[in-house]
Parts: structure tokens; C-alpha cells; sequence
């Protein structure tokens, strides 16, 4: 599958070279054809990967990855090109944290909006999922990395796009599809979002970022 990867951060990097792995073409996508981070990601691929604009890497996917950081997120997705992103699933992985006033941080959305939300909003014809961001990059994509029964969200307006992108995480990250929980529309990415500073002061506290929360039944 051709897949775009919006972002050359640690986590679109860490989500391309796993999408790779499984044998899937991905363009990773940043603001100029010539990221350093997009060239030394391709290297790191062995030259398998491809980079390009936000626009070409959303052209070029079937399914897109929003992996940018989550206050330049609106930007990033309007260079993509509302025309890249039509009726394609997109997997909003970012989280619109604010740093400017220090540890921890604030949200720039929350309570009764969110980023996810104001994606769909300004993309309508986007199919748009809200997942992982409540876990750190390494284990997004390799789940045993955290011992024991560990869960992640989708959330988003359409049921189908849900249920393909729960699919998706089994199929390509490993996760269990017990430990997929599906929230409904795209709202529970309130509260999914509205995690990340306490998930911060918990990376704090506990030394390390490697952890997830768990539902007990």
C-alpha cells in the first residue's frame, strides 16, 4: 500500500520505518523537498523510503498519517491540499501540546474542542481516526514493549474507517485487537487528547516513557 507519513519527527519516522518493514511504500512529508531529517530517514531505510512535500507524500498516499506536531497541524495538513487528503482515512496521531510556559505542558484545545475535531472540521471530506497519541513513539509501533495487557484508542466520526483503522494496528503494529478500544466519533478525542499532560508527569515521575495505561473490566 501506498502510505503518507506527515511529519519528520520521531514519531513519523518511527511509524515509516515500521510501515516499510511491513512492505508498504511510504513517502514521508515535510514543509521542503530537501528535510535533512526525511534524507538521513531515507538513508536509515536503506533507500527505501521516499520524501517529498506535505503536498507530494499526501498525493502519493492512500491512507495518511498525520505525525506533525499538533500546534502546526492545521498548517501542515492545508499545505498537504484539501485535494490530497479527499476521502482518504487519516490516522491523527498528534497531540497540540503547548511547552511555551514550561513542564508540564498545557493544551492549546481542550474541554470542549479538540485538534482532532478541528481537523474533521476543516477537512469534512477526510475520514479522519484519532489514535496512538496516548503512547510513546517506540511503542506505537512495537506494543510488547510494555509487559502485560496495555490498550489503545480510535475514535472518529465514520464506524467503517474505525473498524479499518483497528484492523491496521493489529495488522502492521501488533497490537491486540482486545486491547482496541473503540470510543466512537471523533468528541472522545477530548479526552484522548486531554491525557497527554498527565501521561507527561507520569514520563516525569516515573523515569521513563515507556508505559501505557490499562482498562481493568
Amino acid at each position: 500500500m501506498n502510505i503518507a507519513v506527515l511529519g519528520t519527527g520521531a514519531v513519523g519516522r518511527t511509524i515509516g520505518s515500521k510501515l516499510i518493514e511491513r512492505g508498504h511504500t511510504v513517502t514521508l512529508g515535510s514543509r521542503t523537498r530537501d528535510s535533512d531529517k526525511a534524507l538521513e530517514w531515507i538513508r536509515s531505510t536503506g533507500g527505501q523510503g521516499r520524501q517529498g512535500t506535505f503536498a507530494d507524500a499526501a498525493a502519493a498516499g492512500d491512507v495518511v498519517f498525520n505525525c506533525t506536531a499538533g500546534a502546526a497541524s492545521l498548517q501542515a495538513l492545508e499545505l498537504a491540499g484539501p485535494d490530497n487528503l479527499r476521502g482518504k482515512i487519516m490516522l491523527e496521531l498528534a497531540n497540540p501540546l503547548d511547552f511555551s510556559r514550561g513542564m508540564p505542558p498545557t493544551l492549546t484545545v481542550c474541554n470542549d474542542d479538540s485538534l482532532a475535531e478541528q481537523i474533521q472540521r476543516a477537512f469534512p471530506d477526510t475520514k479522519v481516526v484519532k489514535t496512538l497519541n496516548t503512547v510513546n513513539h517506540l511503542v506505537m509501533v512495537e506494543p510488547e514493549r510494555v509487559p502485560g495487557d496495555h490498550i489503545v484508542y480510535v475514535a472518529g466520526n465514520d464506524a467503517s474507517a474505525r473498524a479499518q483503522v483497528a484492523d491496521w494496528l493489529h495488522e502492521w503494529f501488533g497490537w491486540k485487537q482486545s486491547s482496541i478500544i473503540d470510543v466512537g466519533d471523533i468528541t472522545a478525542a477530548r479526552g484522548l487528547e486531554m491525557l497527554l499532560p498527565h501521561w507527561v508527569r507520569l514520563m516525569v515521575t516515573l523515569g521513563t516513557p515507556m508505559f501505557n495505561f490499562t482498562v481493568a473490566r
